[in-house]
């Protein structure tokens, strides 16, 4: 999913960069109501996690290269806010020292993976929350659900964007069907990633998910409420 320099234009290239930079800005003010004592730490470690995990790359052609996100991952675990800031961090480094992507594709892969992703990945997770049983148990099917969701819909927004402002000589035809085809399958391994690591913390440590912090509140709350009716 890195875009490399070059593969959109121009045009296409700065609006994306805009959108990035004003998704980041809002991100770190949105973060502030996010980031404690326990969110502050969990960000870090998420970052590394990401950053590893993107190394393991799948070619799907025309110069694209698809992989692992993290973007539901990171938004359940420190909040979409938070989340937004880690994959960005994430993928400034890969650009600036690993040449994974291009410095002038910068904009259009966070909004990609920094900005699509998370917001996808975290209203299916939001949505499911709603919807499924209030248990703890939920948090991670939820989780890999927003994952799967948000790979697919990620190829079809740089499809989007590749009919707009693509600049290599593939057909648009070929794109989508190489790129929606293969990031399916990858939203299968993500969603098995995503549902592992939140199904181990919030079997640990519930409290260190950002998502799974209402099911908390609201279970001890009703717990309060009992201990206050009984005689």
């Amino acid at each position: 999913m890195h875009v490399p320099d070059g593969f959109l234009d121009a045009p296409t290239s700065v609006a994306t960069g805009v959108v990035a930079a004003a998704a980041v800005a809002v991100s770190l003010r949105g973060a502030r109501r996010e980031l404690d004592d326990r969110t502050a730490p969990m960000a870090g470690l998420v970052a590394t996690f990401v950053f590893a995990a993107q190394m393991i790359n799948f070619p799907v052609g025309a110069g694209t290269s698809g992989h692992l996100m993290g973007g539901a991952l990171a938004a359940v675990l420190v909040g979409p806010w938070t989340a937004v800031l880690c994959l960005s961090v994430v993928l400034l480094v890969q650009g600036l020292l690993m040449a994974d992507g291009g410095i002038t594709a910068l904009g259009t892969n966070i909004t990609l993976m920094g900005v699509t992703t998370v917001v996808v990945g975290w209203a299916v997770f939001v949505l499911l929350r709603r919807v499924l049983p209030s248990r703890l148990s939920m948090v991670a099917p939820a989780a890999a659900a927003g994952a799967f969701v948000s790979v697919p819909v990620a190829a079809v927004v740089f499809t989007g964007l590749f009919a707009v402002g693509g600049t290599a000589p593939v057909d648009l035809g070929a794109v989508a069907t190489a790129m929606i085809g293969w990031h399916c399958l990858i939203g299968l391994g993500e969603a098995a990633v995503t549902g592992l690591v939140v199904a181990s913390v919030v079997r640990s440590r519930p409290d260190l998910v950002r998502g799974a912090r209402p099911l908390i509140e609201r279970r001890e709350l009703q717990t309060r409420t009992v201990e206050v009716e009984a005689p």
